[in-house]
């Protein structure tokens, strides 16, 4: 990545709460250190971190579907202090602990990271499921069908990269499962019937 864009990804973190932000920043910099292009390309924009963090407000029980570098994991556990987050990933990165060693071992502590498809839901009472994993329309319907049991009452879905043309299945999963939320900037947000 040039020097000018990784600026501009820098600049970009102002959108987000200063822990996150000083976190995404800090991974940035040790991206760019360690030659990792796929993280710097690849990775969670600051401005849908910042409106996944709006969405998770006083939300303590979430899964991400994709974990990848660590970096929107990072976020959501500085974000809260009493959040609790299980990531699923098939593929251990490269970098992914270079990252998560960043964050203050009260954060670490509180992730738990399972290497395993997103489909392979389990636990109870999730508050928000973050789905950012294969993107394909087969796969991300799967996900969310099989954690749609597992949400509690008023539970949020966040799917990113709604809208995005580089990923129609994220739009054509939304369509087909005939969820009736909001995008929102580049996610799609719906939420579970409450009691």
């Amino acid at each position: 990545m040039s020097p000018r864009s990784l600026a501009r990804l820098l600049l970009a973190t102002r959108a987000l709460p200063p822990r996150p932000a000083l976190f995404q920043a800090r991974a940035m910099l040790r991206a760019q250190r360690l030659d990792d292009d796929w993280a710097l390309d690849s990775s969670t924009r600051p401005a849908d971190v910042a409106e996944l963090l709006r969405l998770a407000r006083g939300r303590r029980a979430v899964v991400e579907l994709g974990t990848a570098t660590g970096w929107t994991a990072g976020a959501l556990l500085l974000a809260d202090p009493q959040r609790r987050l299980t990531s699923f990933d098939p593929v251990a990165r490269e970098h992914r602990d270079a990252y998560l060693r960043l964050l203050p071992r009260s954060a670490r502590e509180r992730l738990e990271l399972v290497r395993a498809p997103g489909h392979e839901a389990q636990g109870a009472g999730v508050e928000l499921l973050f789905v950012d994993s294969s993107h394909d329309h087969a796969a991300t319907v799967a996900e969310v069908r099989a954690w749609r049991p597992r949400l509690a009452s008023g539970g949020v879905v966040v799917l990113h990269d709604y809208g995005n043309p580089a990923f129609p299945g994220v739009e054509q999963a939304v369509a087909d499962l005939g969820l009736d939320g909001e995008a929102r900037g580049g996610c799609f947000a719906w939420r579970a019937p409450g009691c």
